[in-house]
């Protein structure tokens, strides 16, 4: 099993999804996404994982930076992807993969459904 965690370690429900993971033995590729950030090709990957209909569900809709940029108005898609890429902090998170598949772990116990 090949499992990565799209981390930020100050933030509490990724603590507490990675601490899930360990508790079940899995320890996973972790990639703290702030200072590795994602890709437009990762980001549009990680959208159809985890089965959203739109980018925007991946998008921290109340982050200063998000109502800033005035993306609540934007409906291009790729417009929303490249300030993600640009701007990780408005990725939604945790994130845990495993081969195709992805869960967010709001709360930590979704991500359980991937493994």
């Amino acid at each position: 099993m090949s499992v990565t965690i799209f981390h930020n370690p100050r933030c509490s429900k990724s603590r507490e999804t990675l601490a899930l993971l360990e508790q079940k033995s899995i320890q996973p590729e972790i990639i703290e996404y702030l200072k590795t950030p994602l890709n437009h090709a990762q980001i549009s990957i990680l959208v159809k994982q985890l089965g959203f209909s739109s980018v925007r569900e991946l998008m921290r809709t109340n982050e200063d930076i998000y109502k800033e940029l005035d993306l609540k108005n934007e409906h291009d898609e790729n417009v929303l992807i490249a300030a993600m890429v640009t701007n990780p902090k408005l990725i939604e998170r945790p994130i845990v993969v495993n081969d195709h598949k992805a869960a967010l772990g709001r709360p930590p116990e979704n991500v359980l459904s991937v493994l």
